[in-house]
């Protein structure tokens, strides 16, 4: 990817993360990324395109994050992991999370799907570990990471070291 390409995706992360993606135009993420608007439909076709690279960013950047936890073999560690994702996100790196959280609420491309790979092997550690039901306590423990890790990028979790360290002690880790 040029300079170019990524100050477009880096402005249009930053513009759709705060005005939304129907109130951007692609006018204004030419000006914010001090590039031509002919520049963004060349590299990317039109303002869906743009979308969809980012989307395609979004998913990638996730797959990378959850390799290390399904391809975990210990159970204890695949939920220690799993607990520690959200508040291991980079502070700069929040706008791009906010907009991904953004995108699942006011576009109906999203799909929760992505996130399989994650229960599976939450379901398959609980499962080891005696859980009674451990499809339900994967499918709770994602919730609840997702809805932490929602608070984290709102800026309204001001104790997140002490939340980390409950929900560990409440999974004996």
């Amino acid at each position: 990817m040029t300079e170019k390409q990524e100050n477009i995706i880096q402005a249009a992360i930053k513009l759709f993360s705060e005005r939304g993606y129907a109130a951007t135009s692609t006018n204004a993420i030419a000006k914010e990324a001090a590039v031509s608007e002919g520049l963004i439909f060349r590299h990317f076709g039109n303002k869906e395109g743009l979308l969809h690279a980012i989307i395609k960013t979004g998913e990638e950047v996730l797959k990378q994050m959850l390799f290390p936890i399904v391809m975990e073999n210990d159970p204890k560690l695949v939920i220690k992991r799993t607990i520690e994702l959200p508040f291991d996100v980079k502070k700069e790196d929040y706008e791009f999370w906010k907009l991904q959280f953004k995108l699942k609420w006011e576009l109906k491309e999203y799909s929760h799907e992505k996130m399989f790979p994650l229960i599976n092997a939450l379901t398959v550690a609980f499962k080891k570990l005696g859980y009674d039901n451990p499809q339900l306590e994967a499918q709770y423990l994602t919730i609840y990471i997702e809805a932490i890790g929602e608070a984290i990028l709102k800026g309204y979790l001001n104790n997140g070291a002490e939340i980390k360290q409950f929900i560990l002690n409440k999974y004996d880790l």
